[in-house]
Protein backbone atom coordinates (compact mmCIF):
# COMPACT_ATOMS: atom_id res chain seq x y z
CA UNK A 1 0.00 0.00 0.00
CA UNK A 2 1.48 3.58 -0.92
CA UNK A 3 -0.31 6.36 0.92
CA UNK A 4 -0.97 10.10 -0.66
CA UNK A 5 -0.40 12.80 2.06
CA UNK A 6 -1.71 15.91 0.52
CA UNK A 7 -0.73 19.45 2.66
CA UNK A 8 -3.38 21.87 3.47
CA UNK A 9 -0.89 24.06 6.20
CA UNK A 10 -1.08 26.79 3.77
CA UNK A 11 -4.60 27.21 3.07
CA UNK A 12 -6.25 25.27 5.95
CA UNK A 13 -3.91 25.93 8.47
CA UNK A 14 -2.77 29.83 8.08
CA UNK A 15 -6.47 30.90 7.24
CA UNK A 16 -7.55 30.20 10.81
CA UNK A 17 -4.22 32.13 12.49
CA UNK A 18 -5.60 35.61 14.36
CA UNK A 19 -2.48 37.27 12.49
CA UNK A 20 -1.69 37.58 9.24
CA UNK A 21 2.00 35.49 7.89
CA UNK A 22 3.72 38.04 5.87
CA UNK A 23 3.75 37.02 1.99
CA UNK A 24 6.95 36.47 1.81
CA UNK A 25 6.73 33.69 5.32
CA UNK A 26 4.54 32.18 3.36
CA UNK A 27 6.02 31.58 0.08
CA UNK A 28 9.37 30.30 2.02
CA UNK A 29 7.49 27.79 3.91
CA UNK A 30 5.53 26.18 0.84
CA UNK A 31 9.22 26.30 -0.97
CA UNK A 32 10.42 24.30 2.53
CA UNK A 33 7.10 21.72 2.26
CA UNK A 34 7.91 21.22 -1.75
CA UNK A 35 11.83 19.88 -0.60
CA UNK A 36 10.24 16.96 1.61
CA UNK A 37 8.90 14.56 -0.73
CA UNK A 38 5.33 16.14 -0.50
CA UNK A 39 3.55 15.60 -3.98
CA UNK A 40 0.26 18.06 -3.31
CA UNK A 41 0.37 21.51 -1.36
CA UNK A 42 -2.66 23.22 -0.99
CA UNK A 43 -0.88 26.49 -1.05
CA UNK A 44 -3.90 29.25 -1.07
CA UNK A 45 -7.82 30.13 -1.03
CA UNK A 46 -8.81 32.63 -3.94
CA UNK A 47 -11.89 33.80 -1.50
CA UNK A 48 -12.47 37.54 -1.15
CA UNK A 49 -10.64 39.18 1.33
CA UNK A 50 -13.21 40.18 3.43
CA UNK A 51 -14.05 36.83 4.39
CA UNK A 52 -10.39 35.16 4.86
CA UNK A 53 -7.76 38.39 5.17
CA UNK A 54 -5.03 35.87 6.07
CA UNK A 55 -5.18 34.92 2.65
CA UNK A 56 -5.41 38.25 0.92
CA UNK A 57 -2.46 37.62 -0.93
CA UNK A 58 -3.52 34.33 -2.81
CA UNK A 59 -2.53 35.31 -6.57
CA UNK A 60 1.11 36.99 -4.65
CA UNK A 61 1.67 33.94 -2.85
CA UNK A 62 0.39 31.35 -5.42
CA UNK A 63 2.27 33.32 -8.89
CA UNK A 64 5.71 33.38 -6.52
CA UNK A 65 6.24 30.10 -4.82
CA UNK A 66 8.90 27.87 -6.49
CA UNK A 67 7.71 24.93 -8.25
CA UNK A 68 8.89 21.56 -7.57
CA UNK A 69 8.22 18.57 -10.80
CA UNK A 70 6.06 16.72 -9.52
CA UNK A 71 4.50 18.28 -7.03
CA UNK A 72 0.48 19.16 -7.83
CA UNK A 73 -0.38 22.99 -6.59
CA UNK A 74 -3.82 23.93 -5.33
CA UNK A 75 -5.95 25.73 -4.21
CA UNK A 76 -9.58 26.79 -2.91
CA UNK A 77 -11.86 28.22 -5.18
CA UNK A 78 -15.40 29.65 -4.35
CA UNK A 79 -16.55 30.98 -7.45
CA UNK A 80 -15.56 32.32 -10.90
CA UNK A 81 -14.18 35.62 -9.54
CA UNK A 82 -11.91 33.65 -7.43
CA UNK A 83 -11.34 31.10 -10.33
CA UNK A 84 -9.71 33.63 -12.68
CA UNK A 85 -7.51 34.59 -9.90
CA UNK A 86 -6.57 31.14 -9.47
CA UNK A 87 -5.79 30.31 -13.17
CA UNK A 88 -4.30 33.97 -13.66
CA UNK A 89 -1.58 32.51 -11.18
CA UNK A 90 -1.45 28.91 -12.90
CA UNK A 91 -2.61 26.64 -10.59
CA UNK A 92 -2.43 23.04 -10.88
CA UNK A 93 -5.66 21.77 -8.98
CA UNK A 94 -8.66 23.71 -7.92
CA UNK A 95 -10.93 22.94 -5.20
CA UNK A 96 -14.50 23.63 -4.32
CA UNK A 97 -16.28 23.25 -1.35
CA UNK A 98 -19.59 23.01 0.46
CA UNK A 99 -20.99 21.11 3.08
CA UNK A 100 -23.47 18.29 4.04
CA UNK A 101 -25.33 20.28 6.36
CA UNK A 102 -27.66 23.04 5.66
CA UNK A 103 -26.67 25.54 8.19
CA UNK A 104 -22.78 24.89 7.99
CA UNK A 105 -23.20 25.88 4.38
CA UNK A 106 -25.18 28.82 4.72
CA UNK A 107 -22.47 30.11 7.38
CA UNK A 108 -19.98 29.01 5.41
CA UNK A 109 -20.61 29.89 1.90
CA UNK A 110 -23.92 32.22 2.52
CA UNK A 111 -25.50 30.38 0.33
CA UNK A 112 -27.82 27.69 0.47
CA UNK A 113 -26.96 24.11 -0.66
CA UNK A 114 -28.90 24.30 -4.17
CA UNK A 115 -27.72 27.32 -4.80
CA UNK A 116 -23.92 26.65 -4.00
CA UNK A 117 -24.20 23.66 -6.59
CA UNK A 118 -25.06 26.12 -9.40
CA UNK A 119 -22.12 28.43 -8.59
CA UNK A 120 -19.67 25.18 -7.93
CA UNK A 121 -20.96 24.26 -11.69
CA UNK A 122 -19.46 27.78 -13.30
CA UNK A 123 -16.01 26.81 -11.53
CA UNK A 124 -15.79 22.94 -12.57
CA UNK A 125 -16.63 23.67 -15.61
CA UNK A 126 -14.56 26.41 -16.79
CA UNK A 127 -11.84 24.90 -14.87
CA UNK A 128 -12.20 21.66 -17.21
CA UNK A 129 -12.15 24.15 -19.80
CA UNK A 130 -8.95 25.31 -19.09
CA UNK A 131 -7.69 21.47 -18.20
CA UNK A 132 -7.55 21.79 -14.78
CA UNK A 133 -8.21 19.29 -12.35
CA UNK A 134 -10.79 19.72 -9.57
CA UNK A 135 -11.31 18.33 -5.95
CA UNK A 136 -14.26 19.09 -4.16
CA UNK A 137 -14.41 19.55 -0.34
CA UNK A 138 -17.77 18.11 1.50
CA UNK A 139 -17.51 19.78 5.03
CA UNK A 140 -19.75 18.08 8.25
CA UNK A 141 -19.60 15.23 7.05
CA UNK A 142 -19.79 13.29 10.54
CA UNK A 143 -21.40 15.80 12.28
CA UNK A 144 -22.33 19.57 11.94
CA UNK A 145 -21.93 22.25 15.04
CA UNK A 146 -25.09 23.66 14.16
CA UNK A 147 -27.43 20.16 13.08
CA UNK A 148 -25.69 17.49 15.15
CA UNK A 149 -25.52 14.21 12.90
CA UNK A 150 -25.44 14.04 9.57
CA UNK A 151 -27.12 11.45 7.93
CA UNK A 152 -25.36 9.25 5.52
CA UNK A 153 -27.93 9.69 3.05
CA UNK A 154 -26.91 13.39 2.74
CA UNK A 155 -23.87 13.03 2.54
CA UNK A 156 -24.01 10.53 -0.26
CA UNK A 157 -26.74 12.58 -2.28
CA UNK A 158 -23.96 15.50 -1.94
CA UNK A 159 -21.07 13.40 -3.25
CA UNK A 160 -23.36 11.96 -6.13
CA UNK A 161 -23.77 15.74 -7.28
CA UNK A 162 -20.06 16.97 -7.15
CA UNK A 163 -19.19 13.64 -9.10
CA UNK A 164 -22.54 14.31 -11.31
CA UNK A 165 -20.70 18.12 -12.16
CA UNK A 166 -17.33 16.91 -12.61
CA UNK A 167 -14.98 16.59 -9.80
CA UNK A 168 -12.02 14.19 -9.86
CA UNK A 169 -11.94 13.85 -6.15
CA UNK A 170 -14.13 13.74 -3.35
CA UNK A 171 -12.40 15.08 0.28
CA UNK A 172 -14.52 14.06 3.43
CA UNK A 173 -14.36 16.62 6.07
CA UNK A 174 -14.81 16.02 9.64
CA UNK A 175 -15.25 19.72 10.30
CA UNK A 176 -15.15 19.78 14.34
CA UNK A 177 -13.27 16.10 14.52
CA UNK A 178 -16.33 14.24 16.10
CA UNK A 179 -16.04 11.39 13.88
CA UNK A 180 -14.85 7.90 15.72
CA UNK A 181 -13.14 4.60 14.03
CA UNK A 182 -16.69 2.84 13.85
CA UNK A 183 -18.80 5.79 12.32
CA UNK A 184 -16.00 6.13 9.49
CA UNK A 185 -15.80 2.45 8.58
CA UNK A 186 -19.37 2.84 8.94
CA UNK A 187 -19.72 5.58 6.61
CA UNK A 188 -17.28 4.52 3.79
CA UNK A 189 -19.00 0.77 3.71
CA UNK A 190 -21.81 2.68 2.15
CA UNK A 191 -20.31 5.46 0.27
CA UNK A 192 -17.37 2.69 -1.63
CA UNK A 193 -20.59 1.02 -2.81
CA UNK A 194 -20.78 4.09 -5.29
CA UNK A 195 -18.01 5.66 -5.35
CA UNK A 196 -14.06 3.99 -6.03
CA UNK A 197 -11.43 4.02 -3.00
CA UNK A 198 -9.16 6.14 -5.17
CA UNK A 199 -11.33 8.87 -5.83
CA UNK A 200 -12.32 9.49 -1.88
CA UNK A 201 -9.67 11.50 0.01
CA UNK A 202 -10.54 12.03 4.06
CA UNK A 203 -10.03 15.19 5.88
CA UNK A 204 -10.08 14.35 9.25
CA UNK A 205 -9.53 17.40 12.68
CA UNK A 206 -8.01 16.21 15.60
CA UNK A 207 -10.45 18.00 18.27
CA UNK A 208 -10.85 15.09 20.47
CA UNK A 209 -7.50 13.41 19.65
CA UNK A 210 -9.04 10.46 17.13
CA UNK A 211 -7.37 11.49 13.75
CA UNK A 212 -5.18 9.23 13.44
CA UNK A 213 -7.44 6.83 14.50
CA UNK A 214 -10.03 7.50 12.20
CA UNK A 215 -7.07 7.15 9.61
CA UNK A 216 -6.25 3.93 10.38
CA UNK A 217 -10.30 2.90 10.50
CA UNK A 218 -9.72 4.46 6.78
CA UNK A 219 -6.62 2.54 5.41
CA UNK A 220 -8.66 -0.78 6.82
CA UNK A 221 -11.36 0.00 3.51
CA UNK A 222 -9.09 0.93 0.71
CA UNK A 223 -8.74 4.70 1.41
CA UNK A 224 -5.29 5.43 0.56
CA UNK A 225 -5.27 9.65 0.23
CA UNK A 226 -5.46 11.82 3.45
CA UNK A 227 -5.25 15.64 3.71
CA UNK A 228 -3.29 17.05 7.04
CA UNK A 229 -1.66 19.56 8.28
CA UNK A 230 1.98 20.38 9.39
CA UNK A 231 1.93 20.85 13.42
CA UNK A 232 -1.40 20.62 13.72
CA UNK A 233 -2.25 23.95 12.31
CA UNK A 234 -5.79 25.10 11.59
CA UNK A 235 -9.73 24.57 12.15
CA UNK A 236 -12.04 26.43 10.49
CA UNK A 237 -13.44 29.81 11.07
CA UNK A 238 -17.18 28.85 10.45
CA UNK A 239 -16.92 25.98 12.59
CA UNK A 240 -17.06 26.68 16.48
CA UNK A 241 -15.01 23.70 18.41
CA UNK A 242 -13.13 22.97 15.35
CA UNK A 243 -9.14 22.82 16.13
CA UNK A 244 -6.74 21.62 14.34
CA UNK A 245 -6.33 19.77 11.30
CA UNK A 246 -4.44 16.20 11.68
CA UNK A 247 -0.79 17.07 11.77
CA UNK A 248 1.45 16.32 8.41
CA UNK A 249 4.63 14.88 10.94
CA UNK A 250 1.93 12.69 13.20
CA UNK A 251 0.50 10.84 10.48
CA UNK A 252 4.19 10.53 8.57
CA UNK A 253 5.43 8.83 11.54
CA UNK A 254 2.62 6.66 11.86
CA UNK A 255 2.51 5.84 8.49
CA UNK A 256 6.59 5.13 8.23
CA UNK A 257 6.47 2.93 11.46
CA UNK A 258 3.47 0.98 9.90
CA UNK A 259 5.92 0.21 6.64
CA UNK A 260 3.13 1.93 4.95
CA UNK A 261 5.12 4.11 1.77
CA UNK A 262 4.39 7.54 1.56
CA UNK A 263 7.30 9.51 0.56
CA UNK A 264 7.44 12.03 2.56
CA UNK A 265 11.08 12.71 4.43
CA UNK A 266 10.00 13.23 8.54
CA UNK A 267 13.24 14.88 9.03
CA UNK A 268 12.94 18.37 6.76
CA UNK A 269 9.32 18.17 7.41
CA UNK A 270 10.06 18.69 10.96
CA UNK A 271 12.75 21.41 9.99
CA UNK A 272 9.66 23.28 7.97
CA UNK A 273 7.34 22.34 11.12
CA UNK A 274 9.56 24.17 13.65
CA UNK A 275 10.45 27.08 11.08
CA UNK A 276 6.47 28.33 10.48
CA UNK A 277 5.99 27.68 14.55
CA UNK A 278 8.46 30.64 15.11
CA UNK A 279 6.92 32.86 12.62
CA UNK A 280 3.60 31.99 14.33
CA UNK A 281 4.86 32.42 17.83
CA UNK A 282 3.41 29.72 19.43
CA UNK A 283 4.00 26.19 19.49
CA UNK A 284 2.23 23.56 17.45
CA UNK A 285 0.10 20.88 18.52
CA UNK A 286 1.63 17.97 17.12
CA UNK A 287 2.59 15.05 19.41
CA UNK A 288 5.50 14.46 17.06
CA UNK A 289 6.84 18.46 17.21
CA UNK A 290 6.42 17.64 21.34
CA UNK A 291 8.68 14.74 21.34
CA UNK A 292 11.46 16.91 19.44
CA UNK A 293 11.16 19.28 21.89
CA UNK A 294 12.22 17.08 24.81
CA UNK A 295 8.55 17.52 26.22
CA UNK A 296 7.92 14.07 25.92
Amino acid sequence: MRVTVKEVGPRDGLQNEPTFIQTEDKIAWINQLSQTGLTYIEVTSFVHPKWIPQLADAYEVASRIERVEGVTYAALVPNKKGLEGALAANIDEVAVFMSASETHNRKNINKSMEETYVVLKEVIDEAKRENKTVRGYVSTVFGCPYEGAVSIERVISVSERLFELGIDELSLGDTIGVANPVQVQQTLERLLKRFPAEKIALHFHNTRGMALANVFASLQMGITIFDSSLGGLGGCPYAPGASGNLATDDLVYMLTQMGIECGVQLEPLTEAARWIEEKIGRPLTSHHLNVVRGNV
